[in-house]
């Protein structure tokens, strides 16, 4: 059976952001669009009393707009009388992508995920995608147009074994359905807390040259299956010394359309569960950020 996209929206420009970037996505793959709502909010100190009749005005109005851009599109809606939370995280189990829209506010706040967008990357097991606004307040400021997207899916692989065939077969896929090139991004070294690039008397030396060619080499054999599985799909090779989360975020500063980082999903108990790349790719990425997780 073939997954949706599906979208959580809440009324605001973000999830109206969210809404049109999964919508661009889902013309692209052919697939349908799924707009869902949680009509019982997260509760901080007493349950909020529900308006059902509210909500699936909501949802009907998502789904006009929606289908106002791109009427060719198979779109369905479905009210979710449940926590915003888990309702999102049972949802994202049978779609192909779960898109949040959510706050930006440039890149010193970046990304304020709230208390919905959070636990639910943090817990489902499919690829969640993060949209923010435009910089504007107005209540129709959707996601940049689509023809001033980057064009190029930027990922970062920290390890070459089987989370970076996850990260990069969603890489590929998302390149080859927009006609996108693969920017595959890899930092090494340790960087000085004061800096993110190597240190005057290491640079130049043929220590750094020998193991940043090192670094390249592993990273060409480990895309040498992809490009023979997408030969339509440019890639690049990233290869910097520095700081993985810095290293990251600068690649995807120029010509990102998407910044695809990984999240283990098995992780010692007291670990930070999204981990500290993706934190930072979350809260200071201008681009929408897919979050894909993987078992290592």
């Amino acid at each position: 059976m073939t997954r949706p996209i599906t979208v959580g929206v809440d009324g605001s420009r973000h999830s109206r952001a969210a809404a049109e970037w999964a919508a661009r996505e889902a013309v692209r793959r052919g697939l349908p669009l799924h707009l869902v709502h949680a009509w019982i909010n997260e509760p901080l100190y007493a349950p909020p009393v529900p308006d059902e009749p509210a909500s699936q005005r909501l949802l009907q109005d998502h789904r006009d707009e929606v289908a106002g851009r791109h009427p060719e599109l198979t779109i369905t809606t479905e009210l979710l009388p449940e926590m915003a939370t888990a309702g999102l995280v049972e949802q994202a189990a049978g779609s192909e992508l779960l898109v949040l829209g959510t706050r930006g506010h440039g890149p010193v706040a970046g990304f304020l995920l709230g208390s919905v967008g959070l636990p639910v990357i943090t817990h489902t097991t499919r690829p969640v995608v993060l949209v923010r606004s435009g910089p504007d307040d107005g209540p129709n400021d959707l996601a940049p147009a689509e023809d001033t997207e980057g064009d190029e899916i930027v990922v970062g692989l920290k390890d070459l074994g089987e989370p970076a065939a996850t990260l990069l077969e969603f890489a590929f896929s998302m390149a080859s359905a927009r006609g996108a090139a693969v920017r595959a991004v890899r930092a090494w070294g340790t960087p000085s807390l004061f800096g993110s690039t190597p240190p005057e008397e290491f640079e130049g030396t043929r220590e750094h040259t020998d193991l940043q060619a090192q670094r390249g080499e592993e990273l060409v054999g480990v895309l040498a299956p992809w490009r023979a599985r997408y030969p339509g799909v440019p890639v690049i090779e990233h290869v910097r010394y520095g700081n993985a989360a810095e290293v990251l975020l600068d690649a995807g500063s120029l010509h990102a359309a998407l910044l695809v980082t990984g999240r283990r999903t098995r992780r010692p108990l007291l670990a930070m569960r999204a981990g500290p790349v993706t934190h930072a790719a979350i809260h200071h990425a201008r681009t929408p950020v897919a979050v894909v997780p993987h078992g290592d």
